[in-house]
């Protein structure tokens, strides 16, 4: 009996045919690059501990920076991101872990601990990431970082508040250098922040002593 000749058997590989047809068509998916923020190495400070313990937790931010994606924003109101790249993690938690990795080295602070956890401690450091991309101002680039710090004690009462803002200018627009720049960024961001809550938290504690 010749089954090629079957109407159904021609059925068969009539839809074979047309199924690889259809896969030779999808476009490919694009390379992605995926980034660490980069860090600056700085030595720790020979300093008096601090006698309170800090909590770190992740900023609150919108929808378009809780993203791995890097945004940037090349005109007027318009958001976009690098295509071909992303964060090894969303933006609020990369500040998270630089914040949490700027107090260890600068070990002024010695017991802390991330929302990651449910250790309790005398302060909590959050707020608002309110910027995290590139802009383009004109032909020229640059790196923004705004966050309004919250530093709170152990009863989620507010000690302190203050915005935070960088401006990193870049001298490449390639994808490479906007993540160096953002390293950059951080960097100066994320040691104002610790020596703010450093003063903060001492003046609170030592204003207010703990009971032992």
């Amino acid at each position: 009996m010749r089954l090629a000749g079957h109407p159904f058997t021609r059925l068969l590989l009539a839809s074979a045919l047309l199924s690889l047809g259809a896969c030779s068509i999808l476009p490919k998916p694009e390379p992605l690059d995926v980034y660490r923020l980069p860090a600056t190495s700085t030595p720790s400070k020979a300093a008096t501990p601090a006698p309170w313990s800090l909590r770190v937790v992740k900023p609150k931010s919108s929808e378009t920076l809780d993203s791995p994606r890097i945004a940037v924003i090349p005109q007027g109101d318009v958001i976009s991101n690098y295509k071909g790249a992303r964060w090894s993690d969303p933006a609020p938690v990369l500040l998270r872990n630089r914040l949490t990795d700027a107090f260890y080295r600068d070990g002024r602070v010695q017991s802390i601990s991330t929302d990651d956890s449910n250790l309790q401690a005398d302060f909590e450091l959050g707020g608002e990431l309110q910027a995290f991309q590139s802009e383009y101002r004109g032909a020229t680039i640059e790196v923004v970082i705004r966050l309004d710090a919250r530093l709170s004690d152990d009863r989620q009462r507010i000690v302190a508040s203050r915005r935070f803002e960088v401006h990193q200018p870049l001298g490449d627009k390639q994808v490479s250098a906007v993540v160096a720049g953002f390293g950059q960024a951080s960097d100066r961001l994320t040691a104002q922040v610790v020596q703010w809550t450093l003063e903060q938290g001492q003046k609170r504690y030592t204003a207010e002593p703990k009971n032992q």
